[in-house]
C-alpha cells in the first residue's frame, strides 16, 4: 500500500510541479465539484481554458484527498500529453463529440492496453497486460475522452470474502466515503462513485453483477446506470458473470450519464450479448432528457420486495414523499404490485442467484485470465488465484478470507454443465414473468419505482437496466452504526440514498427520460455538501 501511494503521489507531482494560483483575475471558472460536461465543454469550445488544464486540476484534486480517502490507484502517466493531443485537435477544427477532452476515471477490472494496471484490486494481477483496449476503453477513446486513472473497488467485485469491506482491496487499501467520517463507501465500484461524487474526474465507470453501480450511486449521492447486458460490451472486464455483468456511468447528474451512455454503448465483436442491441442506431439518451416525462407514465411498487426490517424510519418515509412528488407530475403510481409470493419466498431465502454467479465465476474468470498478454504470477483459473491469494501477505489473508472463491469452487461444477440450467432459468422465471416483466405486464406500466437499496437484485438476475437518482439524506441525529468490523460506517448523519426507475431490456432511453425528470424536480443532490472537498480548481492551475 505504502508503495502505492508513493507512486501515486510521485506521478501526480509530474504534473503538479508549479500549482500556484495565477489564473487571470476576474475569470469565473466552473466548480469541479458540481461542473457538467456541456460546461466544461463550453469552457473549452470558448478557450477558457484547456484539457491539459483539466488534468493538472483533476490530478491535484485527487492528490489532495486521496491520502485520506483511497479512492484512486492509478494516474495515467500519459494523461497530459493526451489531453495535448486533444487540445491541439480542438485548435485544428477537429471535435469528436461532446466528451473530447474531458477526463474521466474507470473501474480497476476495466482493462486498459496502455501503462495502467487491471488487477481487481488483487496483486494476483499485478503487472499483467492485455492484448488491447476493453470494449469501453476503446469507445471512450474515439469519443475523445482522457481515461484519468483508474478507481479502487472491493476486491474482485466483491466476490472473494464473505468478511472484508466495502471497498477494501488488497492492492489500494480501504475506500472511504465523503458525506461522513469513515463512511462506508458501497461497492464494489467504490472508488467510482467517491471520486464523482467529489469531482475528481468529470465522471466515471463503474461495473454491476448484483447492486456495484447502483448502491455506491445511492450512498455517494449520484445517478448510476445499471444497462442492460448487452448493451455495453464487457469485452476485457474482469468478469463474476457474463450473464449479469454490466458496465454504466457514474455520474453528478442524469444528463451527463446519458451523454457517457451514449458514447459507450453499442456493438462490440468481442463481446456476443451485445449482438442482442435492438437497435440499429444507439438511442439518442441526452436528447431523453425531458422535464415533463413522468406526465401521463404508470409506475409500480414491488413492496414485498422491501425487507422488513426498513420498518418505516427515513428513508422510507421519503420514499413515500416521493410518491406523492411524482403523482403531483402527472404520473400515475400503483403500489403493491407485488412480486408473486413464490418469488419473494425465493427472492429472500434461495440460492439459486448465487450459484449462477458462482459457475458463472469460475469458467469466466478461467476466460479472461486466457487472454492475458503477459501473466507474472502465473495465475491461469481460480484454483491458482486462491493459492495466491492465501500465500502472498498484501493479500491479507487469513484475516479477510476466500470464502467465495471456496464456495465457487466447492460447488463442483461451472457453467458448462447442465446442473448449471436449472438455477438460471430459475432465475429468469423469478424475476422475469414472477417479477419485473409480471408486474409491468399485468399492470400495464411503464417502470418500477424502489428505493435503491432494494432495486439491484431482480434486475440482476434478469439483467435489466435500473437508473437511480438521489432520493434523500438520513438526518442530523441519525445515530452512527457501524460495520460488522467496527471500521466502517454503515449509518449516519447526512448519508445520501437513491430512488430506483426500473424497466424492461434496453429500455435506458424512457429510464433516463423518467429519472430526469425527476431529478430537476427535487434537486436533491445539492441540499447536502460533502464532509470533505478538494480545493484545487481551475484557476490554480491555468497558466502553470
Amino acid at each position: 500500500m505504502a508503495l502505492l501511494l508513493l507512486k501515486l503521489i510521485l506521478t501526480s507531482l509530474l504534473f503538479l510541479c508549479n500549482c500556484a494560483s495565477i489564473a487571470p483575475r476576474g475569470h469565473s471558472y466552473p466548480d469541479l465539484l458540481t461542473a457538467t460536461i456541456e460546461e466544461l465543454e463550453q469552457g473549452l469550445k470558448s478557450k477558457q481554458f484547456t484539457s491539459v488544464d483539466l488534468v493538472k486540476a483533476y490530478i491535484g484534486r485527487i492528490n489532495e484527498v486521496n491520502s485520506t480517502l483511497s479512492v484512486v490507484t492509478e494516474i495515467n502517466p500519459d494523461a497530459l500529453s493526451i489531453a495535448k493531443q486533444l487540445d491541439s485537435e480542438r485548435a485544428a477544427g477537429k471535435c469528436r463529440g461532446p466528451l473530447h477532452g474531458l477526463p474521466i476515471l474507470i473501474k480497476n477490472n476495466i482493462a486498459t492496453a496502455d501503462k495502467l494496471g487491471n488487477t481487481a484490486g488483487s496483486f494476483a494481477l499485478y503487472g499483467a497486460t492485455v492484448p488491447r483496449d476493453s470494449g469501453v476503453a476503446k469507445k471512450l477513446r474515439a469519443a475523445g475522452a482522457i481515461i484519468l486513472g483508474k478507481t479502487n473497488l472491493s476486491q474482485w467485485a466483491n466476490f472473494r470474502s464473505n468478511n472484508s469491506t466495502n471497498g477494501f482491496s488488497a492492492y489500494g487499501g480501504q475506500v472511504t466515503a465523503a458525506y461522513y467520517p469513515k463512511q462506508d463507501p458501497s461497492g464494489s465500484s467504490s472508488g467510482s462513485g467517491v471520486a464523482s461524487s467529489i469531482g475528481l474526474a468529470v465522471a466515471a465507470l463503474g461495473t454491476e453483477t448484483d447492486g456495484s453501480i447502483l448502491s455506491p450511486s445511492s450512498v455517494n449521492n449520484l445517478v448510476g446506470i445499471k444497462t442492460t447486458v448487452g448493451l455495453v460490451s464487457r469485452s476485457l472486464v474482469i468478469p463474476i458473470s457474463q450473464r449479469q455483468d454490466t458496465v454504466g456511468p457514474m455520474a453528478r447528474s442524469v444528463k451527463d450519464a446519458a451523454y457517457i451512455l451514449s458514447a459507450i454503448a453499442g456493438k462490440d465483436p468481442y463481446d456476443n450479448y451485445t449482438s442482442a442491441i435492438p437497435f440499429k442506431t444507439i438511442p439518442n439518451y441526452v436528447a431523453a432528457c425531458n422535464v415533463n416525462a413522468l406526465k401521463g407514465k404508470r409506475f409500480g411498487v414491488p413492496r414485498n420486495v422491501i425487507y422488513p426490517e426498513a420498518g418505516d424510519g427515513p428513508l422510507l418515509a421519503t420514499f413515500n414523499k416521493a410518491i406523492s412528488l411524482i403523482r403531483s407530475a402527472g404520473a400515475t403510481v400503483l403500489d403493491n404490485t407485488n412480486i408473486t409470493a413464490d418469488a419473494e419466498n425465493e427472492y429472500l431465502n434461495g440460492n439459486a442467484s448465487l450459484i449462477v454467479l458462482e459457475a458463472d465465476f469460475v469458467a469466466d474468470l478461467k476466460a479472461y485470465l486466457s487472454q492475458l498478454k503477459t501473466n507474472p504470477n502465473n495465475v491461469h483459473n481460480l484454483q491458482q488465484v486462491r493459492a495466491f491469494t492465501q500465500r502472498f501477505k498484501p493479500e491479507d489473508y487469513p484475516d479477510r478470507d476466500t470464502a467465495v472463491f471456496d464456495e465457487s469452487l466447492a460447488l463442483g461444477f461451472d457453467n458448462t454443465s447442465p446442473k448449471f440450467w436449472p438455477y438460471y432459468q430459475r432465475n429468469l422465471q423469478i424475476a422475469g414473468p414472477e417479477g419485473i416483466l409480471g408486474i409491468l405486464k399485468n399492470h400495464s406500466l411503464d417502470a418500477l419505482i424502489l428505493p435503491t437499496d432494494f432495486s439491484p437484485d431482480l434486475p440482476a438476475r434478469l439483467g435489466t437496466p435500473v437508473v437511480t437518482v438521489p432520493l434523500g439524506f438520513y438526518p442530523e441525529d441519525t445515530p452512527v452504526v457501524y460495520n460488522s468490523r467496527n471500521t466502517l460506517v454503515e449509518l449516519g448523519p447526512q448519508i445520501p440514498f437513491g430512488i430506483s426507475f426500473i424497466g424492461p431490456a434496453f429500455s435506458e432511453e424512457l429510464l433516463i427520460s423518467l429519472a430526469y425528470a425527476y431529478e430537476q424536480k427535487t434537486q436533491t443532490r445539492n441540499k447536502v455538501q460533502p464532509y470533505i472537498i478538494p480545493n484545487i480548481g481551475l484557476a490554480d492551475v491555468i497558466g502553470s
